[in-house]
């Protein structure tokens, strides 16, 4: 028989066997350095500081300066040439120079939150201004309702602009007070409609919004007083129920504006520009495309102002931010409301003159000195 096969085993001595497996040793990290401690805790604590300055919101406004347009150039952003003013039924004329409105951004007021390092980099900046919000925005009244009153402000300011500026030329222009909104807490919203011309109150006939509000509080908030409206050409007698108002007073809950019959169609585009600080600045720009030749001889001339039916020019707010603008956007002169001046003083930026001005024809002059380079006689705050 054949033998089987034979395994030979052999025995390793325990010099040569394999070490046994241990697990490699772990390398324990370097201590940090204070230097490194300090850096870490500074990067945490400006990562919380920025967190937290993001998240807390103030209720402040802050008022910076905005761009200035040009009432004789193009709409800024447009590029099919469309005219800022344009005019139809009268002779318009080309004008050099610039007659420009100045703005004011505002950061703050509802929908518009404001947090704290928007207030730390206004403070440092000395062109705006931090104030409380209350004192800028109704503290009652939504977005949606500063918007609108905003955009009737506007609308007016360039009803009344268009109406002072054709007077100047001598052209007839009536004056009617009309209904532009109604209120969504008003009374009145079932017998008075949008665009009703009031033609009287009780027994006051009606000339101004003033007129309106006075006529109205011979009757306590609730009760019913008589409205005379004239509504797409016809005559309208209707008992409308008042409603209170602000500080008490009655009121229709409505928003008013004066309305014309105008000679000619002036159309003005500001863009998303509102309320009613424009409106000098737009009466200027509308009397110069209507009258030959410049009215600035090719000077740069910015300013601001309200205006009213009668020609006055008003106050408006951030007289500081928007002589800051007109200089950044290159314009020398300037034209301030006479009521605020004491605003204007230590205000003025270097290499701007500023002119005082009450009203319309005060205005025009001072255009005038500044084109024929006689300032010397014109007011200044």
């Amino acid at each position: 028989m054949g033998r089987a096969p034979v395994r030979t085993i052999r025995r390793v001595p325990a010099s040569e066997a394999a070490p046994p497996a241990f697990p490699a040793p772990v390398r324990q990290p370097a201590p940090l350095s204070r230097g490194n401690v300090l850096f870490l805790v500074g990067f945490f604590l400006a990562l919380a500081v920025l967190v937290v300055g993001n998240l807390v919101h103030v209720p402040v406004a802050i008022m910076s300066p905005g761009p200035t347009m040009n009432t004789l150039g193009d709409v800024p952003g447009k590029s099919d040439g469309s005219a800022l003013i344009s005019i139809e039924g009268l002779p318009a004329y080309d004008a050099e120079g610039e007659l420009s409105f100045t703005t004011v951004s505002v950061l703050g007021g509802p929908g518009f939150p404001v947090d704290a390092f928007d207030v730390l980099w206004a403070w440092i900046d000395p062109s705006q201004d931090v104030l409380p919000v209350d004192q800028v925005f109704d503290p009652n009244a939504s977005e949606e309702r500063i918007a609108e009153e905003n955009a009737v402000q506007m609308a007016g300011s360039q009803e009344e602009a268009t109406a002072v500026a054709l007077r100047a030329l001598g052209k007839t222009v009536t004056t009617h007070v009309k209904i532009a909104e109604i209120l969504d807490e008003s009374l009145a919203k079932d017998v008075l409609r949008m665009g009703d011309r009031i033609v009287r109150v009780g027994d006051v006939t009606i000339t101004t919004a003033d007129s309106v509000r006075s006529a109205l509080q011979v009757v306590r908030p609730g009760e019913q007083i008589e409205v005379e409206v004239s509504r797409a050409g016809s005559s309208k007698v209707v008992d409308v129920p008042t409603m209170s108002g602000s500080e008490g007073r009655t009121a229709l809950g409505v928003l008013l504006q004066l309305d014309h019959d105008f000679p000619a169609k002036v159309t003005i585009n500001a863009g998303e520009v509102g309320g009613p600080s424009a409106g000098l600045m737009f009466a200027l720009g509308i009397y110069d495309k209507l009258t030959p030749g410049s009215l600035t001889d090719g000077r740069d001339v910015a300013g601001t102002g309200t205006i009213d039916d009668a020609g006055d020019v008003g106050p408006i707010g951030g007289i500081k931010q928007k002589m800051a603008g007109a200089r950044a956007g290159g314009s020398e002169y300037f034209l301030a409301p006479v009521e605020n001046c004491p605003e204007v003083t230590g205000n003025i930026p270097s290499g701007l003159e500023v002119f005082a001005v009450d009203t319309f024809d005060d205005a025009r002059q001072a255009v005038e000195g500044i084109a024929s380079g006689r300032t010397s006689g014109l007011r200044r705050c």
